[in-house]
């Protein structure tokens, strides 16, 4: 395994984890495996991971050990592939569920500081930004094709971008002289609204906005959560791991409610049944020594639930 990723949260996470060193886990994002090799330090002989990411360069990068498979797909098919491993399994946990998963959100170290994939505005690249080097859209699909009013929606709800059309008018009027396809002609169109004293803070919101776009970051981290309560067994933990405040409050919701949007459903007996119950009532966040090593740790927030008991 080679230097890709300086994961966040690890002793925390893992150790949330894991409860049977004989169980079968899940990480969702293998990435530069990290979170996967400290997993399967801490498992006995019979214990298995599942690992999962879209990204070829992590799938590249993976660790030699029987006891892990790992799948070139995106997380939100975690519950398909839970149920198609239960196959291949030394136990039947069809009707158990796996006694853990972890999901590191957001995007690696690597993906940053890997220049050609237009990821960051530290690099005059290409504007990529796709996770799956093979999907279809890219940031250059969205900045070049997407219609006013649908990227001043994505600033807005995204990226939490201040001025949200007004970035939006910019890069429609750059566009108009001639096709936007790097990070430099980027930031070069959103030059007259960017603010003298924190230009950084403010690009890098729009870049989360076309990133997530581009991954569909939402919509699959909601079918994450959606399969993950479904694959976990009834005391199985969910471990995520959160970077900005739109996906920490999905995560939040959906083990508040069982829905992202956090609204309380309940039965005509007036209870209200939700899959997983909170181990933290408030996220664990990273310690001042971790946030002094590792820049991305500084907005990492992580949330523990339980699987709660079928009836």
């Amino acid at each position: 395994m080679s230097e890709y990723h300086n994961p966040v949260l690890l002793d925390e996470s893992v150790s949330a984890l894991i409860s049977d060193p004989q169980g079968i886990y899940v990480d969702a994002t293998f990435g530069g495996g990290g979170h996967s090799a400290e997993i399967l330090s801490r498992l006995g002989e019979n214990g298995r991971l599942i690992a999962f990411d879209r990204d070829s360069d992590a799938i590249a990068n993976r660790i030699d050990d029987p006891r892990l498979t790992l799948i070139h797909n995106n997380f939100r098919f975690v519950h398909n592939y839970v149920l198609l491993e239960a196959h291949k399994a030394t136990r039947d946990f069809r009707e158990y569920g796996v006694d853990g998963i972890l999901a590191d959100l957001g995007v690696s170290s690597h993906q940053f500081d890997t220049a050609d994939r237009g990821f960051s505005f530290r690099y005059d690249a290409p504007l990529d930004m796709r996770m799956n080097t093979e999907a279809e859209v890219s940031a250059a699909t969205v900045v070049n094709t997407y219609e006013q009013e649908e990227l001043e929606r994505i600033m807005r709800i995204y990226g939490e971008v201040d001025n949200a059309r007004k970035v939006a008018s910019l890069i429609v009027s750059a566009r108009s002289k001639g096709e936007i396809t790097t990070t430099g002609q980027l930031s070069e169109a959103l030059k007259p609204v960017l603010p003298s004293f924190a230009e950084h803070k403010y690009l890098a919101k729009v870049y989360q906005a076309l990133r997530i776009e581009v991954n569909q970051e939402m919509r699959s981290l909601e079918k994450f959560l959606e399969g993950a309560a479904a694959s976990l067994r009834p005391g199985g933990k969910l471990v995520v791991i959160t970077y900005h405040s739109l996906e920490d409050r999905m995560v939040k919701n959906f083990i508040k409610s069982g829905n992202v949007d956090g609204v309380i459903v309940k039965d005509v007996f007036g209870r209200c049944k939700t899959p997983l119950e909170a181990v933290n009532r408030k996220p664990i966040l990273p310690q001042e020594s971790e946030i002094a090593t590792n820049t991305r740790a500084r907005s990492a927030k992580l949330r523990v639930a339980e699987k709660t008991e079928e009836e």
